[in-house]
């Protein structure tokens, strides 16, 4: 039993010793069997939300009602849930009913897809009722039960198992796949918000380009904001190597730049992003896209900041068929080599200008500050006061 796993075990060693069922569920228990790394470790029992809240001294209540409470054990949180079942999906996202029960085959029934339906016990004893380690095995996604039925439960399952596909390298049953192409527009029901996770997600995934063509092969792009139409730009998006990408952030940039919207943060908007993150990937493929049309300079270093430049020239490797990001890393040593990084560091301020010059304030600081930041990049001047002073008076008897 993996490390992550004993760490939990003594929260399922004190549910059986009160008398309850107790096991680790989910997509630990089928990361464990890939080799893969486990993130959270979640635990399924037969002990009422009340009672595990009476076993744990540290717990807290995020949704008891539907069976979970968080248990803080040596400092870690783990979801514990009571084994239930669900009933009436009327708005194909949420169970209109929730029952507890007593059987782990009953809880794990319930579940989206066989790969995600297995448990472990204390004794790191696999359950497995519906044939997951096999479907691990073939590489296979396979809802559990009928996949119309799992997917009119919540339509976002169709994301899911798509975004399965991009994190494990699998392929999606031909029931699987059928059904998501027949139930694609349950997906309007769901909000923005759970599908940007889920996009994120995919896009993040290994075989990102091979979940996009499964996106338009089953029409789920229809259903995703202002994706609909777009197939020849998620084609080209599907095919470009992600090997010199590393960030979500750089898949972002690459697809908005495929797309050519003229209004990119307005796309952003549509997926509900926070307004610091439209703004980076607005900056970060407007970067781009000057990168692609004259190089690079010491101006437009300077305009992108390390973070945006690194991002862009990634993206411009991926656009070549590149999979190495040592070209992105030399960027970010010329960026590291500019004589000023930001306007903070320029030696004279827009005050300096007023006292040297004697104007009344206008916008000719702001564009005099912006020509002294270009002077001392392209190193015709030093970035010191006296001589971007003398610089000034040689510019203004100029005029």
């Amino acid at each position: 039993m993996k490390s992550v796993f004993l760490n939990a075990l003594q929260i399922l060693h004190k549910l059986t010793k009160e008398g309850y069922q107790a096991y680790f569920v989910g997509g630990s228990v089928r990361d464990s069997l890939l080799e893969r790394e486990i993130g959270d470790v979640d635990i399924a029992t037969s002990a009422a939300p009340d009672e595990v809240q009476r076993i744990f001294p540290k717990t807290v209540d995020v949704g008891a009602a539907h069976g979970t409470v968080i248990v803080i054990h040596n400092g870690t949180p783990y979801e514990v849930t009571t084994f239930r079942t669900e009933e009436g999906y009327k708005d194909a996202r949420r169970p209109d009913k929730v029952s507890f029960v007593q059987d782990i085959t009953e809880d794990l029934k319930r579940r989206d897809f066989t790969v995600n339906a297995m448990a472990m016990d204390v004794d790191g004893k696999l359950i497995d009722f519906y044939g997951g380690r096999e479907d691990l095995k073939k590489g296979i996604i396979r809802t559990v039960g009928d996949p119309a039925e799992r997917f009119s439960e919540d339509g976002l399952r169709m994301m899911r198992a798509v975004r399965f596909v991009s994190q494990l390298g699998f392929r999606l049953s031909n029931e699987t796949k059928n059904a998501i192409t027949e139930k694609n527009a349950l997906l309007q029901k769901i909000s923005i918000e759970r599908k940007l996770a889920e996009f994120d997600k995919l896009l993040l995934g290994e075989n990102r380009g091979e979940a996009i063509l499964l996106l338009l092969e089953t029409g789920i792009e229809e259903h995703l904001p202002f994706l609909s139409g777009q197939k020849e730009a998620l084609l080209r998006f599907a095919r470009h190597e992600k090997g010199a990408l590393s960030s979500l952030n750089e898949m972002w940039m690459l697809l908005l730049y495929e797309l050519h919207f003229s209004d990119p943060a307005g796309f952003l908007k549509s997926w509900k992003m926070p307004m610091k993150r439209i703004k980076h990937l607005q900056h970060g493929v407007s970067i781009l896209e000057k990168r692609r049309q004259e190089g690079w300079t010491s101006w437009l270093l300077y305009q992108a900041g390390s973070e945006a430049a690194i991002e862009a020239e990634a993206c411009c490797l991926a656009l070549e068929g590149e999979t190495s990001r040592n070209r992105a890393l030399k960027v970010e040593e010329a960026f590291r080599s500019l004589p000023i990084k930001n306007r903070s560091e320029l030696a004279v301020t827009g005050e300096d200008l007023l006292n040297w010059t004697g104007k009344k304030p206008g916008p000719w600081i702001s564009e005099m500050l912006e020509d002294a930041e270009q002077a001392v990049l392209s190193h015709k001047i030093g970035n010191s006061k006296t001589e971007i002073k003398e610089w000034v008076f040689r510019c203004s008897s100029q005029k």
